[in-house]
């Protein structure tokens, strides 16, 4: 914001109580990705395979648990998408959803993931399904509505694959609850999740390198 005082500044300034622009709706880095972008995608996408991994194991374990009803257990669904908001919402860069979910899914499936192959297929489109969440703001605001909208389209896209490939004879009833909750689960988890835990890392200070760090996230 220019001022008379400072007519040289042309960058937003975030203050507080003002009616502007907050900084974490500013234009992402146009430059491409750098090699500190590649890496940190990567971490995350390597250390949620390994969380994928476990959170398999507990899918399956509590799976008796929801016999009478199973659509309840995709409440536990979000998990499975927090890498696909994550990492847009730290490195800002387009593709990155895809990059950290597929990988993700990719090491899952190498731990062992009981569902086989079609992670992978799970961690491409769910991932993509993420990015449209901050395409439609053309990676400009990366604040809690992209995030949640990333994490509803992420959850909309798993949910359906299921439907169609693991509950096509479940009654109506329950293929739109499944829905509903996958949905919600995927907006608290994975959208909510996501920003929470990118601030409690730029409170650490690690975010340096990254616009996201620097705004403040």
């Amino acid at each position: 914001m220019s001022t008379p005082s400072t007519p040289h500044r042309t960058e937003p300034v975030d203050l507080p109580g003002s009616g502007h622009q907050h900084q974490s709706e500013l234009p992402a880095a146009q430059s491409g990705w750098r090699t500190v972008d590649i890496v940190v995608t990567a971490v995350i996408g390597v250390a949620f395979g390994v969380v994928f991994w476990a959170w398999n194991l507990l899918w399956s374990a509590t799976g008796p648990a929801f016999v009478a009803f199973p659509p309840a257990q995709a409440f536990m669904y979000g998990i499975w998408l927090l890498p696909a908001v994550l990492a847009p919402m730290i490195v800002r860069k387009p593709g990155a959803g895809i990059f950290a979910e597929t990988l993700a899914a990719l090491v899952s499936t190498l731990f062992g993931s009981p569902f086989g192959p079609a992670t992978l297929l799970y961690g491409l489109a769910q991932g993509a399904a993420a990015e449209f969440g901050f395409a439609i703001f053309r990676y400009r605001k990366f604040t809690w509505s992209s995030a949640l909208l990333a994490g509803l389209f992420a959850g909309a896209i798993a949910a359906l694959l299921d439907l169609v490939l693991y509950y096509p004879t479940w009654a109506g009833n329950w293929q739109l609850t499944y829905v509903s909750l996958v949905a919600a689960s995927a907006m608290v988890i994975a959208g909510v999740g996501a920003v929470l835990l990118s601030r409690a890392l730029v409170a650490t200070g690690a975010l340096s390198q990254f616009a996201s760090g620097r705004a403040g996230t």
